[in-house]
């Protein structure tokens, strides 16, 4: 989920295209994707050295680098970003394959996303999500889940009476997410917090209601369970409770959260 998942999708060609990379390329994928990502950066550089794959190796430099911004000190991290989006501008598409060219869409929309342009980043991310039968499901899952991010980091920079319409986009997603997947633990939270950051404070409370026990017919039934928890004690109850006059607040929120421990205790 948003708070749990916002991790990278892996970099990875099919074997038989792997097979005929230069080993400089093969090499900096696998540090890649075993999370070495000073090693990464350095069997990219050398793998750009050569003609054969300098884009493809641009790109997984390019990655490498993001990821090393997202875990680096203060006076490292500006660098890096910099450096990543020179190498991400560089490359010609053309000359990527499928799932790479995916994969530039997905560090595009991270570049963008980690210099604040939210707003941007979230239709590099849609973009991306069109393509998104080239990633396993779980990858897709955490590639919704940068998209819906995106969108909650942009509804917050907004005055709160122009941020409906970006979380009833939300909304409209997870929905049609979960026609497909019940059991999605990003679409189950995600919906939750879509439904509230639009001010439908029930819809959010039925969706709650409604993850929790769909929970039971995914794989993540325990995170997402604790993140609902977390969600509506935290945020959806006192929310709810400020509705009603001052004097009934305490009692209301009390009774809401009997409600809610009944939810819990019925499924289990």
């Amino acid at each position: 989920m948003c708070r749990l998942a916002i991790v990278l999708v892996l970099l990875g060609v099919p074997l038989t295209a792997a097979a005929a990379e230069p080993a400089a390329l093969v090499r900096a994928r696998t540090l890649y994707n075993a999370g070495n990502y000073e090693a990464a950066i350095e069997a990219a550089s050398t793998a750009r050295n050569d003609p054969r794959a300098s884009d493809a190796a641009a790109l997984v430099f390019a990655r490498a680098l993001l990821e090393r911004f997202r875990a680096g000190s203060a006076s490292e991290r500006n660098g890096d970003l910099l450096a990543a989006r020179a190498a991400l501008a560089g490359i010609r598409p053309a000359s990527l394959s499928g799932r790479d060219q995916l994969d530039l869409l997905i560090g595009l929309g991270q570049t963008l996303y980690f210099g604040e342009s939210y707003g941007a980043a979230a239709d590099v991310f849609d973009s991306a999500l069109g393509r998104s039968l080239l990633l396993a499901d779980g990858d897709r899952a955490k590639l919704l889940d940068w998209w819906a991010t995106a969108l909650d980091r942009q509804a917050l920079t907004r005055p709160a009476d122009r941020r409906t319409p970006i979380f009833q986009r939300i909304v409209d997603r997870m929905q049609a997410e979960l026609r497909q997947e019940p059991g999605s633990a990003i679409a189950n939270y995600w919906l939750v917090v879509g439904a509230r950051g639009a001010g439908d404070l029930d819809r959010a409370w039925d969706a709650a209601v409604a993850g929790w026990v769909r929970a039971g017919v995914g794989s993540e039934a325990a995170d997402l369970r604790a993140e609902l928890d977390r969600l509506v004690t935290e945020a959806l109850i006192p929310d709810r409770a400020r509705t009603r006059p001052s004097r009934e607040q305490a009692e209301a929120a009390t009774a809401m959260r009997s409600e809610w421990d009944a939810v819990k205790s019925g499924w289990k």
